[in-house]
């Protein structure tokens, strides 16, 4: 595509942003599709629905919901009408966490809200950042360019998960079952991070995720603690004592056999961490962190330790409830534990030293019992060749600068087992979240400025994908 096509699509994507790609995501914020048990799946069904009016109305062909059984509904599209040009895989995903505690929302979590925040004018709402501008940023750069040139640089296929919050646990089948319809040259995905307000960021690392619930119990019900308490050992306090084995006094995780799975940072890596800016300051504002909190140090720099070193958190915890705290001992106490793991830890070895730990550290003989929830594994990769140039090159032209290169603590299962099998093509791992965005969190947002800057950024990367990845075919 020649370069003043670039600027018309760039044009378009300016003028078109706040009228219709804006709209669009808030139409999209308004469905609750929480993927989560005991929520209701016809909004996730809804969602899907909703993507796929989208998809059709942006100009993407064989649109469809893909269902597999048990599974929450995909959105697939494609548009292949480039002869010779790189097929692109696109994927976010609709589905959302749960809203949290709705008390500490300052406005709705499903309705969409535009108002002041850091960094300027920001989206207030349920999946206004993870990840529905994903769908928006891929859908806003396909027609930015359908409405100017009249077609794409580039073939595209356009997947739209609906499970990626309780961990792809269907993906397997998926890939077993339409592998063949996902070949592509290179994957982009948008569900990732920048590194500050306006300053982008290319993902080349992600943890990996292991996730358990262990239940502890010590009746067949729920006692009086004055008639009881004593002899009768509590679940409560039981689970307490295991759970304050899993980290040492610096927070590190302490189960045997977990930690040794790390590959120490090698020179190199060191040199390369202690570029990335850290200002503690805005790491705890960014964070939340309360003035009177230690922060858990661990290697040269507190945001590449994110990604480089693992971490175990303790994500929910219950005997009764908060309302009904009465004066008793309960017959069960019930934790769910995860554990983000960095490159060379194996999620299968690191879930059973997990399971091992606990049940070898319960007192007084009381019933341990396991669920699991997630094992995906690590993944990394080199900034290197065509694609990444491209990705970079698009980004620079989309928010005026460089994006840093950077890790991401967080997890998407979607990627190494798509990047494995295709045989590993390029993966662009690009977002819009920022650390101000509270993603899983209460007040969920994103930075209107830079969701703006990443659709005219996926648009110009299109055009240098189509000019260096077509030169090479």
């Amino acid at each position: 595509m020649s370069a003043p096509s670039l600027e018309r699509a760039l044009s378009h994507c300016q003028e078109a942003f706040r009228p219709e790609y804006l709209e669009d995501l808030k139409a999209l914020v308004r469905i609750p599709s929480v993927s989560f048990p005991n929520f209701p799946p016809e909004q996730v069904l809804r969602s899907a629905e909703a993507v796929c009016e989208l998809m059709g109305r942006r100009g993407l062909d064989n649109v469809r919901i893909i269902e597999l059984p048990g599974a929450h509904p995909y959105a697939y599209g494609e548009r292949l009408r480039a002869p010779g040009a790189p097929t692109l895989l696109l994927y976010a995903h609709h589905d959302v966490q749960p809203p949290g505690r709705e008390e500490l929302w300052e406005t709705p979590p499903f309705e969409p809200v535009l108002k002041d925040g850091p960094g300027g004018e920001r989206m207030y709402g349920r999946g206004s950042a993870d990840d529905k501008t994903g769908v928006i940023v891929h859908l806003a750069a396909i027609d930015s360019w359908l409405k100017t040139a009249g077609e794409l640089p580039v073939n595209v296929k356009v997947v739209i998960e609906g499970e990626e919050e309780t961990g792809s646990n269907h993906l397997p089948l998926f890939l077993e079952k339409y592998r063949e319809l996902l070949d592509a040259d290179v994957m982009v995905l948008t569900d990732t991070t920048n590194f500050d307000c306006g300053v982008p960021a290319l993902t080349i690392a992600l943890r990996g995720l292991v996730g358990l619930e262990v239940e502890v119990r010590a009746l067949t019900k729920t006692v009086h603690s004055g008639m009881w308490g004593g002899p009768v050992p509590d679940p409560a306090m039981a689970l307490s004592k295991m759970l304050a084995t899993l980290v040492d006094a610096e927070g590190r995780i302490a189960v045997p056999g977990i930690r040794e799975q790390v590959r120490p940072l090698s020179g190199d890596e060191e040199r390369e961490i202690r570029k990335i800016p850290f200002n503690e300051a805005d790491f705890r504002a960014q964070s939340g962190m309360l003035p009177c909190a230690h922060l858990l140090r661990e290697g040269p720099n507190p945001v590449a330790q994110i990604w480089r070193f693992p971490s175990l958190t303790v994500n929910a915890i219950q005997a009764s409830s908060r309302s009904q705290a009465g004066n008793i001992i309960n017959d069960t106490a019930w934790a769910k534990v995860t554990v983000r793991l960095v490159a060379d830890m194996d999620p299968e070895r690191t879930m059973q030293l997990l399971q091992e730990h606990l049940r070898r550290v319960a007192p007084w003989g009381l019933e341990v019992s396991f669920t699991v929830e997630a094992a995906n594994g690590p993944w990394a990769t080199e900034a290197k060749g065509a694609a990444f140039e491209a990705a970079i090159e698009s980004m620079k032209r989309g928010y005026g600068r460089e994006p840093l290169l950077i890790g991401c603590g967080g997890s998407i299962p979607f990627v190494k087992p798509f990047a494995d099998a295709l045989g590993g093509a390029p993966a662009l791992l690009v977002g819009v979240e920022d650390p101000y965005t509270n993603a899983h969190g209460e007040n969920e947002s994103v930075l209107v400025s830079d969701l703006k800057k990443a659709c005219l950024s996926q648009v110009a990367l299109f055009a240098e994908l189509a000019q260096r990845l077509g030169e090479k075919k």
